[in-house]
């Protein structure tokens, strides 16, 4: 079995592949191409982007430093993604990110688990599943999503949430264990802020 394989078949695997080893780390180098770049440069961060990830829709950005464990080489961005910085992406396997979609500062989406079973850990010991976000999400500052979660359109994810299980689309969720607070509704049409009304136009 390749090491890619292993990293995308939901297996439990031993992390001692050298062939996996290097190349990791071949996607670091140019991770940390992209975290040492000026912010006047716009258009290298974009094309770095584009080669490390595995796709990138038009508009995206990822605000520096970006921490991942295959520098976005499993990562699927559809358009205008926006990520604040801090972004840690544990992305051993895929990870897919919708439209229109913006993250918080500090957010980690980690497909990655280790075994509950103590000896497991010490053969270092791991399995991958994927993550899936949907179209027009936010995810606040500090979220994290764990392995195999899969976040519908349109959904809110407040700060500082742990996402361990599947959350609908078109919902304020919130907590650890991130739980559906409520649905997005005419109120939001209103209220842009707590008791904020939505002004006549955006400035």
């Amino acid at each position: 079995m390749s090491f890619e394989e292993k990293l995308h078949g939901r297996c439990l695997y031993r992390c001692t592949d050298d062939s996996m080893a290097a190349a990791q780390m071949a996607c670091l180098e140019k991770q940390y191409d992209y975290n040492l770049t000026r912010p006047s440069e716009g258009e290298r961060r974009a094309a770095l982007l584009r080669e490390m990830f595995a796709e990138v829709g038009e508009d995206c950005y990822i605000e520096p430093p970006l921490h991942a464990n295959w520098a976005g080489r499993h990562v699927h961005l559809g358009r205008n993604v926006y990520a604040n910085f801090g972004l840690t992406l544990v992305d051993d396997t895929h990870i897919y990110i919708g439209d229109y979609t913006m993250i918080g500062p500090n957010v980690v989406l980690a497909t990655a688990g280790h075994p509950v079973l103590p000896a497991l850990r010490e053969e270092i010991c791991q399995y991958n599943m994927p993550i899936h976000i949907g179209r027009n999400c936010w995810l606040g500052a500090g979220v994290i999503v764990l392995p195999g979660v899969t976040i519908g359109d349109n959904t809110v994810i407040g700060a500082g949430s742990v996402v361990t299980r599947d959350i609908p689309a078109n919902v304020v969720a919130v907590g650890n264990p991130c739980r559906v607070l409520r649905e997005i509704g005419e109120r939001d049409r209103e209220y842009y802020f707590r008791d904020l009304k939505m002004p006549a136009y955006i400035l």
